[in-house]
């Protein structure tokens, strides 16, 4: 797989080389080899006087983790947005949810959920991610619930859970980056395993899985024998 490093001396779309850009990476390279926040550097087009086009990116990603249903009102608030390039933002993440939706992809083992959540491994921060699945265990959607160290000061079942139930799933599975590169869980990563699990047996959610990942590679706790 081909990866992308972003290169610290670069701080901003600006400072970035002609070749190095998102538009002429995918080019040379596929959309796959872009970050989301590139692709919404693209779809957004440019900044205007008051904020690049990367920083309104940054922004939009940080609502979409938080709330991946967000409404043309709710992008519409975003500063350096007005309502053509809100409503191009919107018209494209409709198409891509419908997309998702017809192909009601099937969750059958552990490196399903890889493919679900591998694009957030570039995070700079550990992100805890619920992949939701119906009763025929289809991917009916995917959330951040959390983002920062993996602990139980910090994690709380009720982030894990709460779209899960509006949506009326069956099952979730979690997993979250490490953005160190080790696969190792931490005992903080175990605790927080067997809380969330034993909030999902109440609510009568299911918890499949629990992944640690990273770009390339993923730990299943299902498969070392965790859960």
């Amino acid at each position: 797989m081909t990866s992308y490093q972003i290169n610290p001396e670069y701080s901003t779309l600006r400072e970035t080389p002609e070749s190095e850009k998102p538009r002429e990476r995918l080019e040379r390279l596929g959309a796959e080899a872009l970050r989301d926040e590139e692709l919404l550097m693209l779809i957004i087009g440019s900044g205007n006087t008051a904020r690049s086009v990367d920083e309104i990116a940054k922004d939009l990603l940080a609502r979409l983790d938080r709330n991946p249903e967000i409404s043309f009102k709710e992008i519409l608030l975003i500063p350096g947005l007005g309502k053509a390039k809100a409503s191009a933002i919107d018209a494209s993440l409709e198409l891509g949810r419908r997309r998702v939706r017809s192909k009601g992809r099937l969750i059958t083992c552990p490196n399903d959920i890889f493919m679900e959540v591998r694009h957030y491994a570039s995070r700079p921060q550990e992100s805890l991610i619920v992949v939701m699945l119906n009763g025929a265990h289809e991917s009916i959607g995917t959330i951040v619930a959390t983002i920062g160290l993996i602990n139980r000061t910090i994690v709380h079942p009720r982030e894990v859970f709460s779209e899960p139930i509006r949506k009326r799933a069956a099952a979730v599975a979690i997993a979250h980056n490490h953005p160190s590169g080790n696969l190792e869980p931490s005992q903080d990563d175990k605790d927080v395993t067997e809380r969330i699990i034993r909030a999902g047996n109440i609510l009568g959610i299911k918890v499949l899985d629990h992944l640690v990942f990273t770009e390339e590679k993923y730990y299943s706790f299902l498969e070392h024998g965790l859960m």
